[in-house]
């Protein structure tokens, strides 16, 4: 599964794994076999291992493995941040079985960890519910195992300062090669700087039962309402139905997060392969409106993207001048002369042209914003990227230089609000659900949903109301449009779709794709090589591509945002944005291949 629990929920599944009657000694012994198990993988039989504990059930975890690991005979030297003695519960119950020498005191010289191989971090895992303090004595320790001279660490569920949930370490934080955590990763494992700080993740089976997700004795109430024995709970004090009247039941089945993968019952199932009897009518016709004369290339590379992902037809939009320099270069891809807003109005007026894009090279100012207009006034879907969303950006500035479809005005400042592109996305709800228009002028008119005629029922369904709109910022385009929003990346995403109604891909290394009803999905598969120019014109172009063919946006997002990593990930070292749409027919090959049959 591909579940995204936060911290709280983690304890959630805990608390039901316990109620259904796996014992918590067990979870405790087999979340310590697992990380017995990797050190054993990490250093050489026999090696010193340091193994550093917490005062909570993280260091319950670290006394397992440390017992087990002298059983493998490795030469173990135990530490705890707080007396044996003090330890409670499942934890004091562990520490009692290693039965070894525990130091009160890591740097004490009688704690020989100058010579270990490997440190083992189980101080606190995602229980720690706090920063730590750059000036204490934890802190200290945490500065120490990460100064260590070719010392590896393995770190217990999540490295000791790093919030599980967010991903963010707002203080000191232990920087591991290897995390070992169960059941279910968190968003921090794989939101930056966690994807970083946690090195390679390791999830291990530690006897939770699925069935804790959806086990209907176990209904969490929104609010921190239990059904408890059949009852209404809230912090242990029953309540009566009419208390909770305008609560929602959730189900740890139903997550607000997933990893963004193509396993079966994610956007798989909605994935729009090319049906026997398809033709380039019932594929979809994507628009892309192209910049001035000297910068086509970013359209350009949006336009092939889109063709090479499936689109039946491509047509590349621009001024006569900007025409003239693409006609150069395209072949399959069409063309037609857009000189401004009135004229895209126009040519949307054709019902086949069934999703826009906007943005690449396009040029920030006046009339971008008046295309983007037009667009969204249509029936359209459209994809809003770079220069698209700058041109609504507050601009502080009286008097403006404005380049745009090859020409250059110099106009006095006019009203220019991010509420306002907030605004017309919102209006086009009217606009028949999902984008998928009707035919004018016959079958020719026609874009079949062939994600819809999947024999699956994907766990995630449609999520778009209208005319659908995405939205691809990098983190500069996001603040220019949205100001500086507090929070974890996934928070800021999921602020900004529910603000301006469209469906939000915040770009990056750990880019996160929010609906505006706030589910989300992190991606966790692209390579450094992305970080090259033309990249994100590429992945708007596959977005806008996969939605010309009626795949659902917020699937078609996704889809794109993970096949533009692995297209990455396949070309390798030297990758150049021009080579991502040349290697996606082999990323779709081995996509395809995972189909059920």
């Amino acid at each position: 599964m591909h579940e995204l629990l936060t911290t709280e929920e983690m304890a959630e599944a805990d608390r039901r794994a316990v109620a259904l009657g796996v014992p918590g000694l067990t979870l405790m012994e087999n979340a310590g076999r697992a990380v017995a198990d990797e050190a054993a993988k990490m250093v050489a039989p026999g090696a010193r291992i340091a193994v550093l504990c917490g005062p909570g059930n993280n260091g319950g975890d670290g006394f397992v493995a440390a017992r087990l690991l002298k059983e493998r005979d490795y030469d173990v030297r135990v530490a705890c941040l707080v007396p044996v003695a003090a330890l409670k519960g499942d934890a004091a119950e562990m520490a009692g079985k290693w039965g070894g020498d525990v130091a009160e005191d890591p740097f004490d010289w009688d704690f020989p960890w100058h010579d270990a191989k490997l440190t083992i971090d189980a101080l606190f895992g995602a229980g720690l519910s706090r920063p730590i303090d750059p000036d204490s004595y934890e802190a200290e320790l945490i500065q120490r195992v990460n100064a260590t001279d070719g010392e590896r660490v393995l770190a217990v569920d999540v490295p000791s300062g790093l919030n599980g949930s967010t991903g963010l370490a707002d203080g000191p934080c232990v920087w591991a090669e290897r995390t070992v955590t169960f059941f279910r990763k968190k968003p921090g494992h794989v939101l930056m700087p966690g994807r970083l700080l946690c090195g390679e993740l390791v999830v291990a089976d530690i006897g939770i039962p699925d069935e804790v997700l959806s086990h209907p004795e176990f209904a969490v109430l929104h609010g921190g309402v239990r059904i408890v024995d059949g009852e209404l709970c809230l912090d242990g004090r029953r309540i009566t139905p009419s208390e909770v009247s305008t609560w929602q039941k959730k189900s740890l089945s139903d997550p607000d997060t997933c990893e963004n993968t193509p396993r079966p019952y994610s956007w798989m199932g909605w994935y729009p392969w090319p049906r026997l009897d398809a033709h380039k009518y019932t594929r979809g016709h994507a628009l892309v409106v192209s910049g001035p004369p000297f910068q086509t290339g970013a359209a350009r590379l949006s336009a092939r993207a889109a063709l090479r992902i499936g689109a039946g037809l491509v047509t590349v939009a621009g001024s006569s001048p900007a025409c003239a320099v693409n006609a150069a270069h395209l072949t399959a891809i069409m063309l037609t002369v857009c000189n401004n807003a009135k004229d895209l109005r126009e040519i949307l007026e054709d019902k086949r042209k069934n999703a826009v894009l906007i943005g690449p090279g396009a040029g920030v100012g006046d009339e971008t914003r008046a295309i983007v207009e037009a667009a969204l006034a249509s029936g359209a879907d459209v994809v809003l990227d770079a220069d698209a969303l700058t041109s609504f950006a507050e601009k502080p500035d009286a008097t403006t230089e404005r380049v745009s479809f090859g020409f250059t005005a110099t106009s006095a400042k006019q009203e220019v609000t991010p509420g306002a592109l907030f605004t017309a996305i919102t209006a086009r709800r009217s606009l028949l659900p999902l984008g998928r228009r009707s035919p004018e002028g016959g079958d020719e008119g026609a874009v079949r949903s062939q994600a819809g005629d999947s024999p699956l029922t994907p766990a995630l369904s449609p999520r778009g109301e209208g005319a659908s709109v995405v939205m691809t910022p990098h983190e500069g385009e996001f603040k220019r449009l949205f100001g500086d929003v507090a929070g974890s990346k996934l928070d800021r995403a999921r602020h900004a779709a529910k603000l301006s109604g469209a469906i939000v891909v915040l770009k990056g290394p750990d880019t996160v794709i929010a609906a505006p009803d706030g589910f989300a999905a992190i991606n966790a598969n692209a390579p450094p090589a992305l970080a090259t120019a033309g990249s994100g014109d590429v992945l708007a172009g596959f977005i806008t591509g996969l939605i010309a063919q009626g795949m659902p946006a917020f699937e078609a997002a996704c889809a794109a945002v993970w096949i533009h990593g692995e297209c990455a990930n396949t070309f390798g070292p030297g990758l150049i944005a021009e080579d991502l749409p040349e290697v996606l027919p082999k990323v779709l090959a081995a996509l395809q291949a995972q189909r059920p049959a």
